[in-house]
């Protein structure tokens, strides 16, 4: 038996007091920047599927990263390769409800991370042995990622040649390695194994649990030449009273298939670009696999080894939610309405304000912080409701909505705009008493919520009320919030704001477009950088300067083409994606830098796919079955498509594609024969489309909303053949 005090390292401390709003407390570290690669380390290698460029010259030494998640663990899986082709694997396993003690020197912020976590390194690994000799892995052959972690070595000096893959199990606390190894020689040979299993028992909030670190090779075996065997090196877990994981890790790289076919059988981008279909895959796969059990039933988590079991208003109601309803992952709308109940239970009728996350499973006590969680959640809820297509789920819903468009209603300033704390930055960053954030996002919700209003069947003066609001907010938005700033004709973030600000961008998110020139040409001038929008990239403050987050580039994206900045927007998009799916931090998009050193947090990747869904091809819903469709086709590209979408209480593909008289085809349905075509002249303001008895087609006449793509019937009608 292996002593774990030697094989065991201490762990480090992944707090992150920012995500607090302690930052001014307790700073993070800045982590030392890597030596610079080259522009491309990967290259597309197949079907959803990328392949590490190690031999090009610059690529080695090479180290990164990438998270898989399952129901029950999360695997941060760590490889370096050094520059004489040596693999190193550090596995940092985390088992989300199993929730650990603190020790006497820890802090109370451990009970908001208290999750059964550790790092094991190839020490533990069993070893093997041929002729008395210890079996050493060779150096790298290949490096895959699809969904898996693939790595393959070369010969060793024995004759054996070693592949590994990586996963979690998708429904036990299970992580595994998968080990094949291949017999290359003409020769039988024999091996022998050893220190194959160690098994540590510790006290948590729910008792006794167990950790294995296993592996079921044989002590003894015999390959003859050219054969094969298959075995796994697993890290598991249990409570008290539960078995032992026991699916054969065939069966569990089973399970991991079945998932990943489900993430490309549904919501397929399909577009004259590689790298964008291929990141967009990649995305569904990330933005959908970080979903656990928890007391508060299924619940999508961030991961990034600081988030498991909880929920935010920002990452799950916000920016995730939304994209499950056009996903179409049963899994995924689960959590999404656990996240919403969860919230609403929240509800007062004295109108203060909500709890921004349910920490571990909702256990710990909420931090009382007002980011403008109100306006995300109804903002959130109520294009989940109108997209998901579903009545009896929307009208469960309502109340939510109603009650946090209230909230944001009475926080209103004597200028009109909506006051709060802080927004999802959480104090790293000033925001004064009253953000650009917080209004943009209640404007936004407010035009879902009239329109589910009126699906609903309610009073016609609520929704009237909700658009005489949107006119207020609008006009007060303009007064307060425009500005010259650096010179550009846009938005300061907060009254006393003089810099640019990323969320600069969420006004031409939810259709404000007055000052859409200045406005992009401050995130793509001003803020751009390699690795897209920085947060204030022109501050004084150096430390600031260097923040990035991907959710502003994320939304920056998405907000200029819906503003129809296409041709930059997709050069921009082009260059940002080459980067996440090909660069040296792949192979998806990440949280942040230097916080969380560029975690993979998984709902970032749901905002990634909706710069196409609700961007690219400009779908906005405007009813349980009805939805806007402005579509931004680049001048390069003949034809794009979204396959597979299934919102709207349908199963529905878009297709659109360029005439030779340079007008645009644009085709709503399931199958060659039950397409509905329709051809648009221009793009603006776009066509509505509406779903009446099986069928979609254009939605004319009555219901004239002036100001966007479903606003003005007459102008889209006379665009459509």
């Amino acid at each position: 038996m292996l002593n774990p005090k030697t094989v065991l390292p201490l762990l480090v401390s992944l707090f992150s007091s920012a995500s607090f709003g302690f930052s001014a407390e307790v700073p993070e570290e800045e982590p030392v920047p890597a030596p610079e690669k080259p522009a491309k380390c990967w290259e597309i290698s197949g079907p959803n599927e990328i392949r590490l460029l190690w031999k090009e010259e610059g690529v080695l030494p090479y180290e990164d990263n990438i998270e898989m998640s399952g129901k029950r663990v999360s695997g941060i899986i760590s490889y370096s390769i050094d520059e004489e082709g040596k693999v190193s694997i550090e596995r940092e396993i985390f088992f989300p409800q199993l929730h650990e003690f603190k020790s006497d020197e820890d802090s109370w912020f451990h009970d908001y991370r208290a999750y059964l976590q550790d790092t094991y390194g190839d020490e533990l690994l069993p070893k093997l042995y041929v002729d008395e000799v210890e079996f050493v892995p060779g150096a790298l052959e290949d490096v895959v990622i699809n969904g898996v972690l693939n790595i393959h070595h070369a010969p060793s000096k024995s004759g054996l040649q070693l592949s590994r893959a990586f996963f979690p199990s998708m429904d036990e606390r299970r992580f595994v390695e998968q080990w094949t190894l291949r017999n290359i020689t003409e020769e039988t040979v024999k091996i022998q194994s050893g220190n194959s299993a160690l098994r540590l028992e510790d006290f948590g909030a729910r008792g006794k649990f167990s950790r294995l670190v296993t592996s079921n090779v044989p002590e003894t075996l015999s390959l003859e030449a050219g054969e094969s065997t298959v075995f796994s090196f697993d890290i598991s877990a249990r409570m008290e009273g539960e078995e032992w994981p026991a699916a054969s890790s065939e069966d569990e790289l089973g399970k991991r298939k079945k998932f990943l076919g489900q993430m490309s059988g549904s919501l397929q981008l399909e577009t004259p670009d590689a790298v964008l279909n291929t990141l967009f895959e990649f995305s569904k796969i990330r933005a959908s696999e970080s979903i656990f059990e928890s007391d508060l039933g299924l619940i999508h988590s961030p991961g990034g080894g600081r988030y498991y079991v909880g929920i935010w208003a920002n990452d799950q109601a916000e920016y995730i939610n939304p994209f499950f309803a056009y996903l179409g992952y049963d899994v995924g709308n689960e959590s999404a309405m656990n996240c919403f109940r969860a919230f609403a239970k929240e509800m007062n009728p004295e109108y203060e304000p909500l709890r921004y996350s349910f920490e571990i499973e909702g256990l710990v006590k909420p931090f009382p912080k007002d980011r403008g969680d109100a306006a995300m959640i109804a903002y959130g809820a109520a294009h989940y409701a109108l997209a998901l297509g579903d009545k009896e789920i929307a009208q469960e819903l309502w109340p939510l909505i109603d009650w946090c468009l209230e909230y944001c209603h009475r926080m209103l300033t004597e200028e009109g705009v909506v006051a709060s704390e802080s927004d999802e930055m959480e104090g790293r960053i000033e925001t004064g008493t009253a953000n650009l954030s917080t209004s943009s996002l209640y404007y936004g919700a407010l035009e879902h919520a009239a329109d589910l209003s009126k699906e609903l069947g309610h009073d016609p003066a609520e929704a009237d009320l909700f658009q005489q609001r949107m006119k207020k907010l609008s006009a007060a938005i303009e007064s307060y919030f425009g500005a010259e700033v650096e010179g550009l004709n846009t938005y300061k973030y907060y009254k006393e704001h003089r810099y640019l600000r990323h969320w600069i961008c969420l006004p031409l998110v939810v259709g404000l477009h007055d000052r859409k020139e200045d406005t992009i040409k401050g995130l793509f001038e001003g803020l751009w950088s390699d690795n897209g929008v920085h947060v204030e990239k022109n501050s004084a403050n150096e430390k600031v300067t260097r923040i990035f987050w991907d959710r502003g580039t994320l939304y920056a994206l998405r907000g200029t083409l819906a503003a129809g900045a296409t041709e930059q927007s997709l050069e921009k998009l082009s260059q940002f994606s080459n980067k996440r799916l090909l660069g040296d931090r792949v192979p998806y998009v990440v949280e942040a830098y230097p916080e969380g050193d560029m975690a993979h947090l998984s709902a970032e990747s749901a905002l990634y796919c909706r710069v196409y869904i609700e961007g690219l091809f400009g779908l906005q819903p405007t009813g349980l079955r009805s939805f806007a469709v402005t579509p931004r086709l680049p001048e390069g590209w003949n034809s794009m498509s979204l396959k597979g979408i299934q919102a709207f209480g349908g199963d529905f593909d878009l297709v659109v594609s360029r005439k030779g008289d340079g007008t645009l085809n644009v085709t709503v349905g399931k199958g060659v024969k039950s397409y509905n075509p329709f051809s648009l002249r221009r793009v603006e303001p776009g066509i509505s489309l509406s779903r009446r008895k099986g069928l979609w087609t254009p939605a004319c006449g009555a219901g004239s909303k002036p100001g966007s793509l479903f606003r003005d019937s007459s102008a889209a009608c006379a665009g459509v053949h």
